[in-house]
C-alpha cells in the first residue's frame, strides 16, 4: 500500500510538471504569436506613407490626364464655336447686304 501511494505521487508530481511545462509552453506561444502580431502591425503602419504615396500619385496621374483630356475638348469646342460664329458672321453680312439691297430698291 505504502508502495502505491509513493507511486501516486511520484505519478501526481510528474502531471503537475508536465502541466506546469506545457502552461509555460502555452504562456511563450502566445507571447510568440504577440510579438509577431505586433511585429507585422509596425510593418503594416511603416508602409501606410508608402502607401498613401502611391495613392496620391495615381490620383495626381489620372488628374492630370482629366484635366488634359477637358483641355482637349475645351480647345476643340471653342474651335468649333469659333468656326460657326466666323460661319455666322459671313451669312449675316449677307443677309444684311442683300436686306439693304432690297430696301434701296424700293
Amino acid at each position: 500500500m505504502e508502495n502505491t501511494l509513493k507511486r501516486l505521487l511520484t505519478v501526481e508530481t510528474e502531471a503537475e510538471q508536465l502541466v506546469a511545462q506545457v502552461q509555460k509552453q502555452r504562456e511563450q506561444i502566445i507571447q510568440q504569436a504577440l510579438e509577431e502580431a505586433h511585429q507585422a502591425e509596425e510593418k503594416f503602419k511603416a508602409k501606410i506613407p508608402e502607401i498613401q504615396a502611391s495613392f496620391l500619385k495615381q490620383a495626381e496621374t489620372r488628374a492630370t490626364q482629366t484635366i488634359a483630356e477637358l483641355n482637349k475638348r475645351y480647345e476643340e469646342r471653342k474651335e468649333r464655336l469659333r468656326s460657326l460664329a466666323q460661319e455666322n458672321k459671313q451669312k449675316a453680312l449677307e443677309a444684311a447686304i442683300n436686306l439693304l439691297m432690297q430696301v434701296g430698291k424700293t
